[in-house]
């Protein structure tokens, strides 16, 4: 299961909004004879390119797939009736399918193969939070990314920022980019930054939608780098905004509700995205956005860029975010960290995640992790 896990990895940034999915098929002797992985949407599922790997060796063998294999047709056949073409005589998948296509386990028991669900369960929906977050949420998944010195300042009192991170640390960030279907900025920091916000250096990435939250409409003007044509953006307004100036330069508009107090209204904002397709959000700035996100418990991961440097003064990471005591702090589970060059990526997420996974038959008690 960690190979098919690793392999549905391989699809992040092509997939959506379907989710990533690996699979490894096993012969009768428990040797790996194909693998596979959902490569684009609309294309062949995991289960496909394994099965198509593995030929013949695949009658009476083992199928170990990361999510239930799915019982419908839509742009592609059932994988559960491939499946049982291909003689498979036993299914392993570690997250049951809570969406339009579940239901292959029962198609699969039904016909005779064995069925076990459940193992590693936890690892596999880590990896398709974004998806899981979709269709149990109804709105995208969202991480709020921030690079800072190691006292948590994002610039000096100066307003200088370039570069608090290393090179390594930047270049993870288009990765970040082109595994998420929008990326989010306020307008303080389109205002001061004139960021960019396309994914560089990514071979073959798929472009995120630039998401710019602008209230009234005055911020970016013709000529800001977000308005390039390297990636399509959207520019969020208030729905009594004017916004003049980008309506007769044909940018696309979202109008939203205000919110209680400033800005927009955020679930709407994410409800508006979701319509659009998007089931991830990377937000990049700045502190008065994240700390609303914070707020709303509409932050579902968290990752920070932390650089040996120290300021002492300057803007934090994160605002005001409604919290005065110790005990309104969210708490966060730390699930991954990483070195980058000179710098630390750190990412953590709430426990439990605010996605759920459906309750799954517990695996075998002598199933390994390397089934």
């Amino acid at each position: 299961m960690l190979r098919a896990i690793a392999l549905a990895a391989r699809g992040l940034g092509f997939t959506s909004p379907n989710p990533v999915v690996g699979c490894v098929v096993l012969d009768r002797r428990g040797r790996t004879v194909g693998e596979g992985w959902h490569q684009r949407a609309g294309g062949p599922h995991a289960e496909i390119h394994a099965l198509a790997e593995a030929g013949e060796d695949a009658a009476g063998g083992t199928a170990v797939v990361t999510l239930e294999p799915c019982d419908h047709t839509g742009r592609t056949g059932p994988c559960s009736r491939a499946l049982i073409d291909a003689g498979i005589a036993r299914v392993v998948y570690a997250v049951a399918d809570p969406g339009a296509g579940g239901g292959g386990a029962r198609t699969l028991t039904a016909a005779g193969v064995r069925v076990e669900g459940g193992l590693l369960e936890a690892e596999a929906a880590a990896g398709n939070a974004s998806w899981l977050t979709s269709v149990l949420r109804q709105r995208p998944h969202v991480t709020w990314k921030y690079a800072a010195t190691l006292d948590g300042r994002t610039a000096a009192a100066d307003g200088s920022s370039r570069w608090i991170t290393s090179e390594e640390a930047r270049a993870d960030v288009h990765r970040l980019r082109a595994e998420s279907d929008a990326v989010l900025v306020g307008s303080g920091t389109a205002r001061a930054d004139d960021p960019h916000l396309a994914a560089r250096g990514v071979p073959g990435a798929a472009q995120p939608l630039r998401v710019v939250l602008d209230t009234e409409g005055t911020t970016v003007r013709p000529g800001a780098r977000v308005l390039d044509d390297a990636a399509p953006t959207l520019i969020a307004v208030a729905a009594d905004a004017p916004a003049g100036e980008l309506t007769a330069a044909g940018v696309e508009l979202l109008r939203l509700p205000r919110a209680e107090g400033t800005g927009l209204d955020l679930p709407a904002l994410l409800t508006g995205l979701h319509a659009r397709g998007v089931r991830s959000v990377l937000v990049e700035g700045g502190a008065t956005l994240a700390a609303a996100l914070v707020a709303a418990r509409l932050v579902d991961r968290v990752i920070g860029y932390l650089a040996p440097v120290l300021l002492g003064d300057g803007p934090a990471a994160l605002g005001p975010a409604g919290i005065t005591t110790i005990a309104q702090a969210p708490r966060l589970t730390l699930t991954e960290c990483e070195r980058l060059g000179p710098d630390v990526r750190i990412t953590a997420a709430p426990d439990p995640p605010t996605w759920s996974v459906p309750a799954t038959p517990p695996a075998a008690p002598t199933r390994t992790e390397e089934s």
